[in-house]
Formats: C-alpha cells, sequence, structure tokens
C-alpha cells in the first residue's frame, strides 16, 4: 500500500479493500463490527465538518471541479495502485452495500440493499443480502447474484491470473447463490468472519471481474457498466482530469450535479487555482490555511482525517532490536506536545493518539497508551542504563554547542546531545528518515529528535525524495526512524493485521514483513487478531481488539502521534462536501446552494 507520507493529506480511500497495498498518498479503510457497535468515541472529537444543506437547497445542475492529487492509474479499486480517485469515482458510480458515517461505523446502503444480516452461524456462517429490487446496472441489467459470485471468484487467491491487491474476507468464502427469490443473495463462510460488512464495497459488474483481462486491464480505464448517481464519461491523461456525468439509469434520489470533474492540481498550486476560481473543492495543506481564508468566495472545513501519523520504529536495526531502547526511544518523546503543534493551530482537538486501531472520531475508541507507559525521562534514561548505554561526562564536539543544537549538511541535519549515550565505545545514533517534502513532517522529525537529545541520543535526520520515500526506503528497512502515516479502518482485524503481524521467514531466506515495515510483532498480537477476525460476538471482539492494541504498544515498535487533520477548502456556494474524515460522501446530494 502506497501509505501516506503526508499527514494531511487523505488517507488510503478505500480501506475495506485496504489492504495495506492498496492505498495511497491522497486516500482509500477495523474496527471489527464489535467496535463498531460501540456508541463512544473521544469526548469533543467531531467526525467531519461539512457545508450541510438539504436537498431542497441545492440547485439542480452545474459543474463541480473537485482537485485529487493525480490522476487515478486504475478505476479498479481492488488493485495494488489504486488511489484517492479511484475511491471517489467508486463510491459514485458503483454500489456499496454499506457505507461509513462520520464516525467510522458500517450503516446499510438501501439505495442497493434492504437487509444484510447473519442469518445462521451453525454449521456455518451465512450472511443473507436482500437486493433493493429497483437496483440495476446502466446497461439495464439488474444488480445479482451473480455479481456476487464473480467478484468473490476473482478476490478469493484461488487464481494467480487476477492481479488483486488482497485476499481478506473473499478467501473465507465457501459459496454464494441465489436466496429466495432473484433479489436474495447468500454467502456462505468456510470460517466465522467478523468483519463481513467490509465485502462487496465497492461491487464491479460481473463484466470487470469475470475475467482476468477485464480484471487487470480494461478495468484501469473504462467501466463497461455503472450502479451509482454517477457514471464515467471520459478520462483525459493530458488534461488531467476524469469526468463523471449524472447516471440517468439510477433509481435513487437524481444527482444535483449534471457532472463532477476530477482533476490533478498539485498541492502547492490549489489556493491560487481556487483564487482564479477553477476549482471548487480542494484538499490544502496547512501551510495554504492563511492564502485560502483571504480568499473571498472560499471557505475551510477541519475535521479529524481517516489516518493517523505514527513515528515507526525499526525493530530489525542496531539499537532498536533491544526492546528497552525501543522503550526509551518511546519514553523521551512529547507526544502532547507534538499533537498540539500540529493540531491545536487548525482548531482541532490538540490531543496524542492513544490507539493504533481505532482513532479517537471512531466509535470505540480508547487509549491503551498506559501499556507502554507516559513521558518519562528519567525511565528512559533507566532503560537505557539497563541495556548497557551509559551517560558519558565529556561534551560533544563542534558540531553542537548544547543540546538539540543542529548542524545541517545537504540533506543531512544532525542533532546532537550534550552528553552522549555509548556501549562498547559506540555511541548511540539513529537515522531518522523523512520526505524531502512535507514542512509538518519536517517539524515534527526536529521535535522529536530534539526531545532524544535529551536523553542523549544522537539522531541524523535524512531528508529523501518523496517519490522514493516509502518503496526505497519505509518498505526496505532502510531507515531507524521514519514519520509516515496509515489510513484508520472501520475493520482493523482485517485491514490492520499485516501491518502488525509479526515478520515471519521467506523461503528465499529474506524477513517477510507484509506491511509491518518496524518489523515488531509478536505471536500473541497475532492470534489476538485473528480471534477478533473470526469473533462475531460484538462485545468479545472489541477486548480481543482492545488487548491486540495494547499489546502493540508494548512492543514499542510504532508509536501513534495523532490522528491526521482534514483540511479542505470550498467555494462557499457548495453544498454537502468538506472534509468528510470517515464518512462516505452521498454524492447525488453534492451541489451548488440555490
Amino acid at each position: 500500500m502506497n501509505r501516506s507520507t503526508n499527514p494531511t493529506a487523505p488517507a488510503p480511500g478505500l480501506r475495506a479493500v485496504r489492504i495495506a497495498v492498496a492505498l495511497t498518498t491522497g486516500a482509500v479503510l477495523t474496527l471489527t463490527a464489535a467496535c463498531s457497535s460501540s456508541g463512544t468515541h473521544a469526548a469533543g472529537t467531531a467526525g467531519s465538518d461539512v457545508a450541510t444543506v438539504a436537498r431542497a437547497g441545492v440547485r439542480d445542475g452545474g459543474t463541480m471541479r473537485w482537485a485529487v492529487d493525480e490522476m487515478p492509474p486504475t478505476l479498479n479499486a481492488y488493485q495494488s495502485d489504486a488511489d484517492a480517485g479511484t475511491t471517489m469515482i467508486a463510491a459514485a458510480t458503483l454500489p456499496q452495500m454499506f457505507r461509513l458515517d462520520e464516525h467510522g461505523t458500517p450503516q446499510l446502503d438501501r439505495d442497493f440493499v434492504t437487509a444484510a444480516k447473519v442469518t445462521s452461524t451453525d454449521p456455518r456462517q451465512v450472511v443473507t443480502y436482500d437486493l433493493n429490487p429497483k437496483a440495476k446496472w446502466s446497461d439495464g441489467r439488474a444488480v445479482d447474484a451473480g455479481d456476487f459470485t464473480s467478484q468473490w471468484k476473482a478476490l478469493s487467491g484461488k487464481n494467480a491470473a487476477y492481479w488483486t491487491a488482497r485476499n481478506a474476507g473473499y478467501d473465507r468464502i465457501s459459496a454464494i447463490a441465489q436466496g429466495a427469490g432473484a433479489h436474495q443473495v447468500k454467502v456462505t463462510f468456510a470460517s466465522p468472519y467478523a468483519d463481513w460488512r467490509s465485502l462487496f464495497s465497492p461491487l464491479y459488474p460481473a463484466a470487470v471481474t469475470g475475467s482476468a483481462d477485464a480484471f487487470n486491464d480494461a478495468a484501469r480505464t473504462k467501466l463497461p457498466a455503472a450502479a451509482g448517481p454517477f457514471e464515467v464519461k471520459a478520462m483525459d491523461t493530458k488534461a488531467g482530469t476524469v469526468t463523471l456525468v449524472r447516471n440517468d439509469s439510477w433509481w435513487g434520489d437524481r444527482a444535483k450535479l449534471d457532472s463532477l470533474v476530477l482533476t490533478a492540481v498539485p498541492r502547492a498550486q490549489r489556493a491560487a487555482q481556487l483564487a482564479a476560481g477553477k476549482l471548487d473543492v480542494a484538499d490544502i495543506d496547512p501551510g495554504a490555511l492563511g492564502a485560502v481564508t483571504r480568499t473571498k468566495g472560499v471557505g475551510v472545513r477541519k475535521a479529524p482525517d481517516a489516518a493517523y501519523a505514527q513515528l515507526a520504529i525499526n525493530g530489525s536495526s542496531g539499537a532498536l532490536t533491544d526492546e528497552r531502547v525501543r522503550h526509551a526511544v518511546a519514553r523521551a518523546i512529547d507526544r502532547k506536545q507534538i499533537a498540539a503543534a500540529v493540531l491545536k493551530p487548525l482548531g482541532l482537538p490538540p490531543q496524542p493518539l492513544g490507539n493504533h486501531l481505532v482513532l479517537p472520531s471512531q466509535n470505540g475508541y480508547a487509549d491503551h497508551s498506559s501499556a507502554l507507559g507516559k513521558t518519562d525521562l528519567q525511565q528512559a534514561l533507566a532503560l537505557l542504563a539497563d541495556a548497557g548505554w551509559e551517560r558519558s561526562t565529556a561534551k560533544t564536539g563542534e558540531k553542537a554547542a548544547g543540546p538539540g543544537r543542529s548542524a545541517a549538511s545537504g540533506t543531512l541535519t544532525v542533532v546532537e546531545p550534550s552528553r552522549v549515550l555509548a556501549k562498547n565505545g559506540k555511541q548511540l545514533s539513529l537515522r531518522m528518515v523523512l520526505p524531502s517534502d512535507s514542512p509538518t513532517l519536517d517539524d515534527v522529525g526536529g521535535r522529536i529528535a530534539r526531545m532524544l537529545s535529551v536523553i542523549g541520543v544522537r539522531t541524523e535526520i535524512d531528508k529523501v525524495a518523496d517519490a522514493g520515500y516509502f518503496q526505497d526506503h519505509i518498505a526496505a528497512g532502510d531507515f531507524d526512524l521514519a514519520l509516515y502515516s496509515w489510513p484508520g479502518s472501520a475493520y482493523p482485524a482485517t485491514d490492520d493485521t499485516p501491518i502488525f503481524a509479526k515478520p515471519v521467514p521467506a523461503p528465499d531466506g529474506s524477513l517477510a514483513v507484509a506491511q509491518n515495515y518496524s518489523r515488531v510483532g509478536t505471536d500473541q498480537i497475532d492470534q489476538l487478531l485473528s480471534r477478533a477476525g473470526a469473533e462475531l460476538d460484538p462485545s468479545a471482539a472489541r477486548s480481543l481488539t482492545a488487548e491486540a492494541d495494547a499489546r502493540i504498544w508494548a512492543a514499542a515498535g510504532s508509536i501513534p502521534l495523532y490522528q491526521r487533520p482534514d483540511v479542505v477548502a470550498l467555494r462557499t456556494t457548495v453544498a454537502n462536501a468538506g472534509a468528510f474524515g470517515f464518512q462516505t460522501p452521498t454524492y447525488q446530494n453534492v451541489g451548488f446552494r440555490k
């Protein structure tokens, strides 16, 4: 998954299909079903900030220009290079069995299904979908069990000809059949699957999933049929646009817009294009907030994003292979200060993140960071001493005149402590890798380095090209410390398992890490997430997920910092768009005020 290095960009868009390999720097999406059922989230944490207008107050017609980071590399959300644009197009043009509300809770989409529930658990789990009899594809064919069956077979993992991002959930299905009538579908699972609500959202027509050629290649640039308020009219690579137009065969509320044009615009240019009237909606970086707020006719919406920023500690690297050293690094970091620095200027709750699996704006959130411990410099020093790292009485050399002072050379900045830590004559020095073009991560990285200098840790901050940041450094394990983001999920037991799974030796002698780039994991974490993913009782699943999160904290490979901000600029005439957070937009209601 091409996870975001920009803590202000939307998180990977479709995380139900998401897999730590299917999302992007821009947008794509657990709470287990259990977590979703809880009614609690962090106090004061709004889930979204949308310019809400009743349908009666939205005028008919018009074209909305919506900025995206790049042209979608594919229209198939189940391919590994699907991105934020892919996600938007799928949500506007294809069936979704469940959509997420602002707090990350799956809600039945009654335009497509009138009911969906577990109807049997003995001898096997059976989920029955009652389809809306009006649901049909734009070619006139009814949405039916054949579409479900075709998608299952394409995503089950049994046919290597299909280039799928992942198979989670679909690999547990043993059979799909038509139920009592043409509008009922019965899905039988070989083993219990708590996150069944994540499946078939989006649902592609059988013409896409029925053959490997169509799935792998044809669906990258064209969809043979739509079943949503919009359909794809054109993709213009030269202009960097994808044009969606109203789907006249849509049976639900008629789309207010005539067309929705997704336009690839670099973030640095968005404020100017909004001011020039060339865009209507655009995610922006916090640094552009001042320019945008001074633009007449443009407003800003802010909410916690469906993603979080974290410090990755590479547990396979040098001194960090020692859990005591990882704990010391984590205990030296003041996460409250970092969260306040990023979120307070935006008017968002400046609270540090206390959970890897459930975000503060989601239902079921709880802080489990006590499993690691609070910021405590003396305890950090004690842990380092226990690991054999002693503080020298000598001062550092000419590179810095005191603790936290830095010296820069090219892309490398060295933050020196006043009294170094050493073991067997070697100084404790860690290399932090950051992307070269992220002011927010630059600031956060510098703060962390200065905090580490207080306990005697020397930090080399290495800024590398954005293009190769993730693949060449994070995925390759070429770092001691790194900052990057993960998307939140409505289905963490499924979606987050690859992120925290214990690395295992591969047949070629390498280490298979899935998406666990910290390379820190335990058998117990794996077992807890596996049990949560198979637990159909909401309360029991919630407890297992919470216990897994506590164990992830204790392993000290990933230190969550804050839920990322979602900052969206939009013209004041825009209706029903803004900072959605986890919420799936209702595209038929998006438009312009009367």
